[in-house]
């Protein structure tokens, strides 16, 4: 690895570390898998280093690698041949300034007990294809444009499973909420 190589690695991808175990975690439920999901995540980075523009989001560019991955993982075991091309990622490139990227972390009040239990269960009881969405935009702060790029789907079915998981995430938190004494007064 050059040393320029070097320089992105440490300085742009190590310090997503602690956001792609969050949504490796988030993906398996086991923290092993997501341990070997985020260390797999690592080395196809450093394979495709060359192809990565330094400067660029490089926690889209690696979440979209573990995404991949989980996928790969989930594949094999389901039994079923085909696998994410990872040459895809290759051409992924964000254009917008990684500067602008700026987001509230969640991750740390979901972890601290700020965010209660019964809405990480909720989180976690969702199906994947609209649990992914919902770290992805709601606890990772990715936009919609980021997000359908990581997903490797439409903007608007970004934007459809992003209501869908919030609707569901809101069936699913009504009793816990009414059991805290909160009252619905749309009605």
């Amino acid at each position: 690895m050059s040393s320029s190589n070097s320089n992105v690695f440490e300085e742009e991808f190590l310090p997503q570390i602690d956001a792609l175990y969050t949504f490796a975690y988030h993906l398996t439920y086991n923290e092993e898998d997501a341990n070997d999901l985020v260390q797999e995540t690592y080395l196809k980075a450093y394979r495709f280093i060359d192809s990565y523009n330094a400067g660029t989001n490089a926690k889209a560019w690696l979440f979209r690698i573990l995404k991949n991955a989980f996928i790969n993982q989930y594949r094999k075991k389901s039994k079923q041949p085909t696998q994410v091309d990872y040459e895809e990622i290759i051409n992924y490139h964000d254009e917008e300034d990684s500067s602008l990227t700026s987001y509230h972390d969640l991750r740390e009040e979901m972890f601290q007990g700020m965010m209660g239990d019964e809405v990480t269960n909720a989180i976690n009881a969702l199906p994947v294809d609209f649990r992914v969405v919902i770290l992805l935009c709601d606890v990772e702060g990715f936009t919609y444009e980021e997000i359908s790029k990581i997903v490797d789907i439409p903007i608007g079915t970004v934007r459809s499973r992003l209501h869908r998981a919030r609707n569901m995430l809101k069936e699913q938190l009504k009793t816990y909420a009414e059991s805290l004494g909160y009252k619905d007064k749309r009605k």
